[in-house]
């Protein structure tokens, strides 16, 4: 159902994590990891978006600070974790392993609360339909199952193109014609090929029409924001290298897993006008796992900090604090 509220919540005032650092996970892989707000609090893990896009101190913002104890990181490759953009031993499962890890190595909880947006509720489903005894609840927004419907909305034409044709042109402008066809692919080429500066026209190129999908209003700090050097290349590598390989999930593999959510609490906050990660997704979870909450956002976008989205995410996590 659509919700609508007078009074929107906005970001808890900013806080400096108590505690941070890196861990060892193997593979060669590294994750800078940062814990904030009460040590003794409920136990919540922020799972951020890309893949590839990193973390940022206004993650940690839609929680309580008083009531929870907040661990944020950046996945493999992102942001200070490193290597850099570092593909191999970089898939789903191994994120949802590295979640594991955390958990029993930085925070030593026994479970916590997981929050994912975007790319981070694909993930945030992956880890508690593997480890559901870890999960106290689920809060999620912009829903994303990496069926190949959803793929194709963002890289084939007819999708968000038909909504962005400008910014798509100067995405498929970078391809010859011969190989639009699968511009995941034509991407991929580049993105791992061996001229460095064909990857970084290909990354600024990718990172653009991430841009553009990603909120109704593309602005120019969004766009300098996701074409940078570090983010973009960044994103643009690991989220085609997800994409090529349909995120190591079989069609319909997160949706057929519902079933085991059925214990866990969740909230579902869906923009209604989001572009980047469409509406039909959301409903056909809800389909799948009728007990959670679904919020369908009447003037929401795709990013967590449009005033609609924030409010419905703040008011989830207080509500799972039992503010």
């Amino acid at each position: 159902m659509d919700i609508q509220t007078k009074q929107r919540r906005t970001l808890y005032p900013p806080i400096e994590p108590y505690r941070s650092g890196h861990l060892d996970v193997g593979d060669g892989h590294s994750l800078y990891w940062e814990l904030s707000g009460n040590p003794d609090g409920k136990p919540a893990v922020f799972l951020h978006g890309g893949p590839g896009g990193g973390s940022s101190p206004e993650h940690r913002r839609q929680f309580n600070p008083d009531a929870y104890n907040i661990l944020v990181f950046d996945q493999r490759g992102a942001g200070k974790s490193t290597p850099h953009a570092g593909l191999d031993n970089n898939t789903t499962w191994h994120l949802v392993e590295d979640i594991e890890k955390l958990r029993a190595e930085v925070t030593k909880v026994d479970k916590w609360l997981v929050f994912g947006g975007s790319w981070g509720s694909t993930l945030s489903l992956a880890y508690a339909q593997t480890h559901p005894e870890r999960v106290t609840e689920l809060v999620l927004r912009g829903v994303f199952l990496f069926d190949p419907y959803e793929i194709d909305w963002l890289y084939k034409d007819g999708g968000a193109a038909a909504l962005y044709p400008d910014y798509w042109q100067e995405f498929v402008g970078l391809i010859p014609e011969d190989e639009r066809s699968d511009l995941v692919e034509a991407y991929r080429k580049r993105l791992t090929g061996d001229d460095p500066d064909e990857r970084h026209r290909a990354a600024k190129a990718w990172s653009a029409w991430e841009a553009s999908t990603v909120t109704l209003l593309p602005s120019e700090a969004t766009m300098e924001h996701f074409t940078s050097p570090e983010f973009a290349i960044a994103i643009a590598r690991i989220e085609n290298h997800y994409m090529a390989n349909r995120g190591w999930l079989d069609e319909g593999q997160l949706l057929r897993g519902a079933e085991k959510l059925r214990s866990i609490p969740g909230i579902i906050v869906q923009g209604r006008h989001d572009c980047c990660t469409p509406p039909k997704a959301a409903w056909a979870l809800k389909e799948a796992w009728p007990e959670v909450d679904l919020q369908i956002v009447p003037d929401g976008g795709h990013l967590f900090n449009e005033p609609g989205i924030l409010d419905g995410l703040i008011r989830a996590t207080d509500r799972f604090a039992g503010l």
